[in-house]
């Protein structure tokens, strides 16, 4: 199986909708796994949005450069790829990969719906004779206002990972969790992920960089800072969301983004390096922003590490107040 990485903005939804089926009409043969919108103005933008099968996920978290909207598409050619509502199903090299996009539950506070739309998760998997600590590559929350909802999330997730077996003795999952608004007004959280059916006992490598990073569950938080995944003839490189944190688990030059950016792409580059992969493996990146007008002091310095790598920069505070910048990547060897 071949995987190719794009993103595609627009001035609008409906011109990034027609800039995507041009793309795709450009390249018979792929298929779309996943894709992520990243909208200005979900509230405005809700009625514009098209029914699509398949895994989608829409969030609020407005592009930086002046774009109105963007998607991230992961496509796939040489593998049966299934669309349902929510779920996309590809089938290749021995490997069942079960994409499910837009996760939402409208009931109750932040704690109330992140145990809702994990519940749900792992009765997906169960169904289908998988389990959340063997199957589930990565996760990915949106909180939306995250200053005051994390918390609600950081105790149920870890709550719902113990009776999985997930604890700091064992592993968590790579995972990103930040802000982002669904377009759900009544949602809170909403969860994308990523699982894999056939993995060999051993395929999954959790990286650390203790060197550069503390484990998560130092500061009460349970996620992998990444995963290298082992398939027949290529490896992910799967890093999640990643700041400026040292290996106590401070955070590092807080009030200054340029250093905060810097010191991101120095834990990044030792969690590549630590999986045997490195910058110019990456096929795409996601860097979110607390503050929007310091895009101007990254941009330079992203656009000179990342090149033609397909990334895009939102605005999406991190789960800390004082970390300013969070990069995530995929690379693949």
């Amino acid at each position: 199986m071949e995987e190719l990485h794009e993103i595609l903005k627009a001035r609008t939804l409906p011109e990034l909708y027609a800039a995507e089926d041009a793309f795709l009409a450009a390249r018979p043969g792929w298929e779309v796994a996943f894709r992520r919108y990243f909208l200005a103005d979900r509230a405005a933008q809700r009625a514009e949005i098209r029914p699509q099968a398949g895994a989608v996920s829409y969030i609020g978290q407005a592009p930086l450069d002046g774009s109105g909207a963007a998607v991230w598409l992961f496509l796939v050619r040489g593998a049966a790829v299934t669309r349902t509502p929510g779920l996309t199903l590809v089938e290749a090299d021995g490997q069942r990969h079960w994409w499910t996009g837009g996760s939402v539950s409208g009931n109750g506070d932040s704690y109330a719906q992140t145990g809702d739309v994990l519940r749900r998760y792992i009765s997906f998997l169960e169904e289908r004779g998988m389990t959340l600590p063997d199957n589930c590559v990565r996760t990915w929350f949106f909180v939306h206002d995250i200053d005051n909802n994390y918390a609600g999330l950081v105790k149920s997730r870890r709550e719902i990972f113990e009776t999985q077996g997930l604890t700091p003795q064992t592993h968590y999952i790579a995972s990103t969790g930040i802000n982002g608004s669904p377009v759900d007004p009544s949602a809170l959280v909403q969860l994308d992920a990523w699982a894999v059916e056939g993995l060999p006992a051993g395929a999954q490598r959790y990286l650390y960089a203790p060197t550069h990073l503390s484990p998560t569950s130092l500061y009460g938080v349970t996620f992998e800072r990444g995963v290298r995944v082992d398939y027949a003839g290529r490896a992910h490189s799967v890093i999640s969301g990643t700041a400026s944190i040292d290996s106590r688990g401070e955070v590092l030059h807080v009030g200054d983004v340029g250093r905060q950016t810097d010191r991101m792409v120095e834990n990044v580059g030792k969690l590549l390096e630590e999986s045997g992969a490195g910058f110019s493996d990456l096929q795409m990146a996601l860097v979110y922003l607390r503050n929007p007008e310091d895009y101007a002091k990254v941009a330079p310095r992203l656009a000179q590490l990342l090149g033609r790598t397909p990334y895009v920069v939102v605005h999406a505070p991190v789960c800390r107040p004082t970390w300013l910048i969070e990069m995530e990547c995929i690379a693949i060897r």
